[in-house]
């Protein structure tokens, strides 16, 4: 992927008719629940810390997409994870940058590849090779969210999640 990656630009580049700047950008989504992870955390001595858990299974996923040229991060909170969705995350990140050419690179998850997917006049996909999501820079994202913000909690709704 890093060596053909700027080859797979450079013909998405030209076979593209329009004009404007071209904008990479990696997405992936992620499932976020009612299911609280314990972890170890700091407290001082002699008291020992009390955490909650809670075994709700309800879940929300995020969608996030990254630019890697000025790391702006584009993102929705979605019910689901299947084509409509994507569908849906696709022409909103669109709408955000009109003007920019977009190369959207993403993991080979079927809802990426389903037919029923009807890209936006100014975004073209690339995907990632199989087996690989340390190449995708959205996955580290994700893993920053449940390390930082989302241990040792419990959420009274999907609202509040």
């Amino acid at each position: 992927m890093e060596k053909k990656l700027p080859d797979t630009i450079a013909i998405i580049n030209q076979e593209w008719q329009d004009q404007g700047p071209l904008r990479l950008m990696f997405m992936d989504e992620a499932r976020f629940g009612r299911i609280s992870d314990t972890q170890a955390c700091w407290c001082p001595k002699p008291f020992r810390p009390i955490c909650q858990a809670m075994v709700t299974h309800q879940y929300t996923y995020a969608y996030g997409a990254v630019s890697v040229q000025d790391g702006g991060f584009d993102s929705l909170i979605l019910p689901y994870v299947n084509g409509e969705c994507t569908q849906i995350f696709l022409e909103e990140v669109a709408k955000r940058h009109p003007s920019d050419r977009i190369i959207m690179v993403m993991d080979g998850a079927g809802w990426h590849k389903s037919q029923a997917i009807d890209l936006p006049n100014n975004m073209r996909i690339s995907f990632l090779p199989p087996y690989a999501p340390e190449l995708n820079p959205v996955e580290h994202i994700w893993d920053e969210l449940r390390e930082k913000w989302f241990h040792n909690r419990v959420f009274t709704s999907l609202e509040a999640l």
